[in-house]
């Protein structure tokens, strides 16, 4: 791609990353990290308590692309197939039909994850790691670009399912979204109502934009000391006494195409350590498992954030 469609591909991006900023207040880093997620080929996973806008994220991103998108919420009854679909026998044609699920989609919203059983969270991973699903022998390939915005509640536990390591490993990013600050509050409150701004929201880019940012995303050019120390710090999770499961090789990846997306965005055609620095603990820190050396007043994930952060910090950075 030439310099001047790269830059044009960029200025589309920054229009998008603008009218997200209509409709989510005061989450411009989240609204950036998600958009580094869908330029990088990742899926993201957003934690937050209940009314913060995690759904209404994802419902502004579909919008604003012009894409199909599909919601599912998640309960404890559902089946895979309600996900991906299920072979019916048509009496008229003798033979079985296979009736697509909502993941044959550009866009899925899988709200509250969590609240459905490990068996039909397992119906995603292969959509997730492959862009296929796979029923009665048959492979069915995903419309493209595909990705999978996820919401959990981290504070209510009742009726839920911790989602096990396997899946956590395919999400290219956990964000949190807490509460907004005074200020953007204050704008939430005075602004009409977020679902009518999502009524009026326009689409200011199409699926074939992103498959067009993301192919440009990957000739973004990476130096090899920026390799060296995006491995250094994975290799001191995998030997940290405070972390019983470090870095996938998979976690590796993520983070070099989340940094050439992070310098996409910025209008660069090479990343710099500011670009890897920032993106190590979304990237790192759910694929990771702490040994419980933290205080006992920190979750689990907190710890193992905690942990990711002390070792980005111990690691020099390139000059």
């Amino acid at each position: 791609m030439s310099p001047e469609t790269a830059t044009a591909a960029a200025h589309r991006a920054t229009l998008l990353e603008n009218t997200l900023r209509k409709v989510i207040r005061g989450k411009d880093d989240v609204i950036r990290l998600a958009l580094v997620t869908m330029l990088a080929r990742g899926h993201l996973l957003i934690e937050g308590v209940p009314g913060v806008g995690k759904t209404t994220l994802g419902q502004a991103l579909a919008r604003a692309l012009d894409c199909s998108f599909q919601r599912v919420q998640f309960t404890s009854d559902m089946l895979p197939s309600d996900v991906i679909g299920i072979s019916i026998y048509s009496a008229l044609d003798q033979q079985f039909e296979f009736k697509r699920g909502p993941v044959f989609t550009n866009i899925l919203l899988a709200d509250e994850i969590n609240r459905t059983t490990p068996k039909t969270q397992s119906a995603l991973l292969e959509a997730m790691n492959e862009g296929q699903v796979t029923v009665d022998a048959h492979s069915y390939p995903l419309p493209q670009p595909f990705l999978v915005v996820a919401t959990q509640n981290p504070v209510e536990h009742h009726g839920t399912y911790p989602l096990p390591e396997s899946q956590l490993d395919r999400f290219l990013m956990r964000l949190r979204m807490g509460y907004p600050d005074g200020d953007a509050e204050r704008q939430i409150l005075r602004s009409e109502a977020g679902a009518a701004r999502l009524d009026t929201l326009q689409p200011v880019l199409s699926g074939a934009d992103v498959l067009e940012m993301q192919h440009a995303v990957t000739e973004i050019r990476v130096d090899d000391s920026l390799v060296n120390y995006a491995l250094a710090i994975v290799r001191k999770t995998r030997s940290s006494e405070h972390l019983s499961l470090g870095v996938s090789p998979r976690g590796s990846q993520m983070l070099y195409r989340a940094a050439q997306a992070m310098a996409f965005l910025d209008g660069r055609d090479f990343c710099t350590p500011e670009d890897f620095k920032p993106l190590v603990v979304p990237v790192f820190a759910h694929r990771v498992v702490a040994d419980g050396h933290y205080s006992s007043t920190l979750k689990q994930s907190e710890q193992a954030e905690q942990a990711v952060r002390e070792i980005v910090d111990s690691v020099p950075v390139p000059l």
